[in-house]
């Protein structure tokens, strides 16, 4: 197999070469290194390749899973595997190491992925594009100038320039649709305890963060969602089990849907013209194929909001580098931090706890005013992010700014993702639009809580009415290096 023809397959594609033994598992190891190292050099999107490791699973005979044999990069952020570092981007925590791997980690193997190698992240996530002081930036395939997006931007990349045909990511405030969006690949945060955090976590940011995929094919994240969802014992919450497979609603026929379209953001943001001309042309085409479409957003205090997203994430980011101090004897500081991360983690600090509970006390009330707008639509469809992919350093983490200018100024460029995270509920990126100068820009539609299935159902009517996976960024492994 050649880099032409590995390009050509998504994830459940590949495994069924190898089941059909028209590929080995060691074929697709060599060419995805190959890819790595085709692409790698002008994104920087691997930053741990673990080669060695990967062939030594193989000689252990890997699990006859879903996935069996593909090739699969992790983030370093969130899953950890057994002995593999995890800086989660930040040089207060290099070279954390865990002995076990995480429950999501432990099904992956069993889904029969071969772990390869960790993708490129912000620190601790706080961000969204992918730009850390430890590891440098991750470029955007599409144009190396610009960011992929973040916090999952290195896997976005990844499977953007195809690398791999699906990649693992998080979501804590839109941190696996904005890259998703900036890197032309689909990209769904699963509802809220869809995927175990365990063992090491009952859940993180306050229920905000949540674990899956970037694919390059719808069907590969709904494969993929089935074999992972699900709780592990302990957990403290769980999103009620599907109906049916995933992989069984991307072919499925979602009826007719209500689709409410909103283009203004909800705290005020200024949206470009393109991303509005985005989401309307998905709202055309969604009539087109069917659906009623009707201009509405649920009512919340937008600015409210944002506040109590800041206050929570602050007050996760000060717990988190108290914990990395106590495990590794680090103290924390501008050394060993980027300037807004430790101007966040200094104001987490200062929270008091009647903060934190007047926050989740507004996430409550909003979660409870989005729920009954879903009573009225089946799906909410909006821009994903508030403007095409743009240049690196616009988002410089490491610029002096106290934590409400940081998130003010971060959470501007991707005002319709958090709310999301707050309520739980399902949501996506579907790479449907390019802008005038050919970059991706993904529209993003949300579903009631537990409800993937639908919106599988019309991502999968979606890519099969515009294919978006023959357009292929400049930096690519089909085009020369």
């Amino acid at each position: 197999m050649n880099l032409d023809d590995y390009s050509r397959f998504d994830a459940v594609g590949l495994a069924e070469l190898v089941r059909r033994k028209e590929v080995t598992p060691e074929e697709l190891l060599r060419v995805a290194v190959e890819a790595i190292h085709r692409v790698n050099p002008a994104l920087n999107a691997v930053i741990d390749l673990r080669e060695g490791e990967a062939r030594d699973a193989l000689k252990q005979d890997i699990p006859d899973g879903p996935f069996r044999g593909v090739p699969f990069l992790i983030k370093d952020i969130g899953v950890h595997a057994a002995g593999v570092p995890t800086d989660m981007g930040s040089r207060m925590a290099q070279g954390t190491v865990f002995p076990h791997d995480s429950a999501l980690m432990a099904r992956y193997r069993r889904a029969g992925l071969v772990l390869l190698g960790r993708t490129n992240a912000p620190e601790f996530g706080n961000n969204a594009t992918t730009e850390p002081v430890l590891h440098g930036p991750t470029r955007n395939p599409w144009d190396v100038k610009r960011s992929p997006g973040g916090s999952s931007g290195g896997s976005a990349a990844a499977v953007a320039a195809g690398i791999v045909p699906v990649a693992h990511g998080n979501d804590g405030g839109g941190s696996l649709r904005i890259p998703a969006s900036l890197c032309g690949v689909f990209g769904l945060k699963p509802t809220r305890g869809r995927n175990s955090l365990g063992p090491d976590a009952g859940d993180f940011i306050f229920g905000m963060g949540i674990e899956h995929v970037l694919s390059r094919s719808v069907r590969d994240s709904a494969a993929m969602l089935d074999a992972t969802q699900g709780p592990e014992a302990g957990d403290p919450y769980f999103a009620p089990p599907p109906r049916r497979p995933y992989l069984e609603e991307v072919g499925r026929a979602p009826g007719r849907l209500r689709i409410a379209l909103m283009t203004e953001a909800p705290m005020g943001a200024p949206v470009s013209a393109e991303c509005v001309e985005a989401a309307r042309a998905a709202a055309k085409l969604c009539t087109e194929l069917g659906h009623e479409v009707v201009e509405a957003a649920p009512e919340h205090d937008g600015q409210l909001l944002h506040e109590a997203v800041s206050t929570v994430w602050s007050a996760t980011m000060a717990s988190l580098v108290g914990m990395l101090s106590q495990f590794s004897g680090r103290d924390p500081g501008p050394e060993l931090l980027e300037a807004t991360t430790w101007a966040v983690v200094r104001h987490g600090r200062e929270l008091k706890a009647t903060d934190l509970q007047r926050a989740l006390g507004v996430f409550n009330f909003v979660s409870r005013q989005v729920g009954a707008f879903f009573q009225q639509y089946d799906v909410l469809l909006s821009p994903t992010v508030a403007a095409p992919p743009f240049p690196l350093g616009l988002l410089d983490a490491n610029a002096p700014r106290t934590a409400r200018e940081w998130y003010d100024h971060a959470f501007g460029h991707c005002p319709f993702t958090a709310l999301f995270n707050v309520t739980g509920q399902p949501a996506m990126s579907v790479p449907l639009h390019w802008s005038a100068e050919g970059l991706p820009i993904g529209v993003q539609f949300a579903g009631r809580y537990a409800d993937e299935a639908t919106l599988f159902q019309l991502a999968g009517q979606l890519e099969q009415a515009r294919p978006w996976a023959q357009r292929l960024p400049p930096v690519h492994v089909t085009r020369p290096a």
